[in-house]
């Protein structure tokens, strides 16, 4: 995104901050009605234009001829509805025909249909409080030099604003850094036709670079007419229990060419969650530290992980939900992997071990997620065999993420990304690494005889230098000479006072 660009959304942002909408979430879910309300005119506008080019009309027209509403007071006609129009009304005039109307009109556009937008957008409402700063909002998102008439662009703008979630105090809770979301997503490699899943979805990064990830790599298969059907709908799943999370995550994906996600309001951990042998992929970074009540968790949790920490739930739900044969690529807190206090996260730990195939651990620093959590994470990758499989496991210690580990987060040359994506996909070539390196393998049995502990410091080495010093007698007569120095330096100021 050019800089521009970025000036004139940071504007947009500023002014709604400025005129007291102080919450980023509230923020961005009014931004995406919005940007939906634009969208529906501008895919009306390029229906219209194709239809007059052939001389017909528009078939099944989002906004109709005539009027919307009417009474002895007030017509509102449907072209009232449409962005293009209703962005020149005066303040007043636009203020009410958005809040009374537009916003009325999006809640019963899809009535009837059980798609994610017809579940997220039935409650919709325009929170912004005056009708000064929906003008600034509308005519700032309006302006021809963002062009966000093109769905490319109004992607790249999305997940800018997104991108305020993390620096806006606890709402960072619900968006991972983009960098690792891409670093995970290219490790894992999705590809078209699988069906790929994030339990504790947020704004759906994964699920959005996923989609970008097979649009990059298999373009010309999304040609065909049944490919494309299945990306729409039958590829992307996500649960989330914030509604407006579910709405931003809507939008992201929208915006990414998936019209159709599978997309719910639903605790995944409870038994309102159904989901067992269904994906081939989970990509996640689900809620850590936090606990559930026993009468509320899914008894088939419990079973495979006897706790209440929703860091093992959510990996039990990932064992539970896998096909035989799906893999799994999770942010988990460094306590699944090494705390030894609780058993349930020896159990969980073993499992992955003894019955399914443990591939990767990916130790990140413990600043990737500041500003808002400096908690130290690691990356979990395994697949799921039902049999075992694990013979040995790779383990990285990332040291840098492109970005200086304090609260501000600057960008910096040091950087292990790239390196973690290549040597994942070249393990042949590990083989030669040691415990001294930053990357190696260890086995089975290292794990089995650590009591299945996966803490670094178990299995990484650091070679210490030994320093050699002088002999003692060297050193003594330096000792000697620097005092007769310093004697004879005070003898001559003596002399000279």
């Amino acid at each position: 995104m050019d800089v521009t660009t970025r000036t004139k959304i940071d504007a947009i942002w500023q002014g709604m901050w400025d005129n007291g909408m102080a919450d980023a979430k509230t923020n961005i879910t009014q931004i995406t009605y919005l940007l939906f309300i634009k969208m529906l005119d501008d895919a009306q506008i390029k229906k219209e234009s194709n239809a007059n080019a052939l001389g017909v009309k528009v078939r099944n027209p989002t906004f109709k001829d005539g009027s919307y509403f009417e009474n002895k007071d007030i017509t509102v006609t449907y072209e009232d509805l449409r962005w293009h129009n209703f962005v020149h009304y005066s303040t007043e005039k636009m203020f009410m025909i958005v809040r009374d109307y537009v916003f009325k009109f999006i809640r019963e556009l899809h009535d009837g249909e059980d798609n994610a937008f017809s579940r997220f957008m039935n409650d919709a409402k325009l929170e912004i409080p005056s009708g000064k700063i929906l003008e600034k909002v509308i005519r700032g998102l309006n302006d021809n030099e963002l062009n966000l008439d093109n769905k490319e662009i109004m992607g790249d703008v999305y997940e800018y604003l997104l991108a305020k979630l993390s620096v806006n105090g606890t709402n960072g809770q619900f968006r991972t850094p983009r960098h690792i979301i891409s670093m995970m997503v290219n490790l894992m490699q999705p590809k078209l036709g699988e069906k790929i899943c994030d339990p504790a979805m947020g704004s759906a990064g994964f699920l959005m670079e996923s989609a970008k990830y097979i649009q990059a790599h298999q373009k010309n298969e999304l040609n065909s007419t049944e490919n494309r059907r299945k990306f729409n709908s039958e590829m992307f799943y996500g649960n989330e229990t914030d509604p407006d999370m579910l709405r931003i995550g809507t939008m992201n994906m929208t915006l990414h060419d998936v019209s159709d996600p599978q997309i719910f309001y639903k605790n995944s951990l409870t038994d309102d969650n159904k989901d067992e042998y269904k994906y081939n992929l989970i990509l996640a970074n689900p809620p850590f530290s936090g606990s559930l009540d026993a009468n509320d968790l899914a008894k088939s949790l419990k079973d495979i992980c006897p706790s209440k920490s929703t860091e093992l739930l959510f990996m039990a739900l990932f064992l539970r939900s896998l096909v035989i044969g799906g893999r799994c690529a999770s942010i988990v807190p460094v306590g699944v992997v090494n705390n030894t206090n609780e058993k349930a996260y020896t159990t969980i730990r073993k499992e992955l071990v003894e019955k399914q195939r443990l591939k990767a651990i990916i130790y990140m620093p413990s600043g990737v997620f500041k500003p808002y959590a400096g908690v130290q994470t690691a990356i979990i990758i395994f697949e799921k065999t039902g049999t075992g499989g694990t013979d040995k496991v790779w383990l990285y210690n990332m040291e840098a993420d492109g970005f200086s580990l304090d609260d501000k987060r600057n960008p910096i040359d040091a950087n292990d990304i790239p390196d973690i994506i290549e040597r994942y996909h070249n393990l042949d070539k590990e083989e030669s690494r040691t415990p001294y390196d930053k990357s190696f393998f260890i086995t089975k049995q290292d794990i089995v005889d650590n009591d299945y502990v996966l803490s670094l410091n178990k299995y990484q080495k650091k070679e210490i230098v030994k320093k050699v010093y002088r002999p003692t007698k060297d050193i003594i007569a330096s000792i000697n000479d620097l005092e007769k120095q310093f004697s004879t330096l005070m003898e001559e100021i003596a002399r000279g006072a």
